[in-house]
């Protein structure tokens, strides 16, 4: 099987990004966005996900880090639907339960082409190095919605919020690559009873 990526960019007045993404990659990437932060979280995301990424954000920082991480979440979701393509032979569904530390995380994605988050997790920081913690969730609608990607992430124990932000970027990443692994099984079927997602 052919290995199946996808380079998707934006430009607004707020962020200019480029993004390529490799989804039956190794791990390795190279990301920027000038929040160091979210740079270690998307990190983690592509390498336990085995997702090749690339990443190239330029934004609006002397506001804030709102329109950099949320717009990379767009298109981030952009190019996980476009790698995707009709799914056909994909297994759908991914699930993962996370430990890191004191911090346990369950992270689970359907890949129906119909966003949904629900995300059940809390900071008791402001901040996360140079990220706003808000942006955490802010980030995962962002991907939800352009995917078309129903996401659940629930935070099941955790004190340290660094370790809840980044269990949370792991265990998305190790979930959607269970889900967008392929199903040998299917014959290159898709995986729906209305034959399509």
């Amino acid at each position: 099987m052919e290995c199946r990526t996808a380079t998707c960019t934006r430009k607004t007045k707020e962020t200019d990004i480029t993004l390529n993404l490799n989804l039956d990659g190794q791990g390795n990437n190279n990301i920027s966005t000038g929040v160091g932060f979210f740079d270690h979280m998307l990190d983690g995301f592509a390498r336990h996900g085995l997702f090749d990424l690339t990443v190239k954000t330029t934004g609006d920082l002397e506001v804030d880090c709102h329109h950099t991480v949320e717009d990379t979440g767009i298109v981030l979701g952009e190019c996980i639907a476009k790698a995707l393509g009709d799914k056909k032979g994909i297994k759908r569904y991914g699930h993962f339960m996370l430990p890191m530390d004191e911090t346990l995380i369950l992270a689970a994605v359907d890949l129906a082409g119909r966003p949904y988050l629900n995300f059940n997790a809390e900071f008791t920081a402001d901040r996360l190095g140079d990220m706003d913690a808000e942006m955490v969730r802010e980030f995962f609608y962002a991907v939800s919605y352009s995917a078309g990607m129903n996401i659940h992430l629930k935070m099941m124990d955790g004190m340290n919020n660094h370790h809840i932000a980044e269990a949370l970027f792991k265990g998305f990443g190790k979930a959607l690559a269970m889900a967008v692994s392929v199903e040998p099984r299917l014959n290159q079927a898709v995986w729906s009873t209305k034959g399509s997602l």
